[in-house]
C-alpha cells in the first residue's frame, strides 16, 4: 500500500499582522525587538517583514508574537494538500503499436567535394 504524498506550503503574514497593529514601516520593529533581546539590523528586519523566511529563530518568533499580541498561527498560515497522482512510466494514452515513430535519417555522401 503506497501512501499519498502531501504538498505543504506556508504564507508569511507578518506585514499584514503588523498593519493590523498599526505598524506600517519595517523599522517600527527594530526597537521593540531590541527590548526583547533580539538585535537585528535594519536590512535583516526588512527581509524578515518582506520575504517569507526559510528558517526562523524561535526567539524571534516569540518576540514578534509578544510585540504584535498575536500567536504563531496568525503569522504563519500553513496549507497542505494531496499531491497529484503520478502516472506510471509505461502508462500512455496511445497504445504502443499506434505511436508515431520518427523517420530514420539517411546519411548521404556529399557529391560536391572537389
Amino acid at each position: 500500500m503506497t501512501r499519498q504524498q502531501r504538498i505543504v506550503s506556508y504564507t508569511w503574514r507578518l506585514r499584514q499582522v503588523m498593519a493590523q497593529a498599526g505598524m506600517f514601516a519595517t523599522t517600527d520593529l527594530i526597537g521593540p525587538l531590541a527590548e526583547r533581546g533580539v538585535a537585528l539590523s535594519t536590512s535583516q528586519v526588512h527581509r524578515l517583514v518582506t520575504t517569507p523566511p526559510e528558517r526562523l529563530n524561535l526567539s524571534v518568533l516569540a518576540a514578534l508574537c509578544d510585540i504584535l499580541a498575536t500567536s504563531p498561527e496568525e503569522l504563519i498560515l500553513v496549507e497542505s494538500a494531496n499531491a497529484p497522482a503520478r502516472k506510471a512510466v509505461n502508462e500512455s494514452p496511445v497504445p504502443r503499436g499506434d505511436r508515431i515513430r520518427p523517420i530514420r535519417a539517411q546519411v548521404v555522401p556529399d557529391t560536391d567535394q572537389g
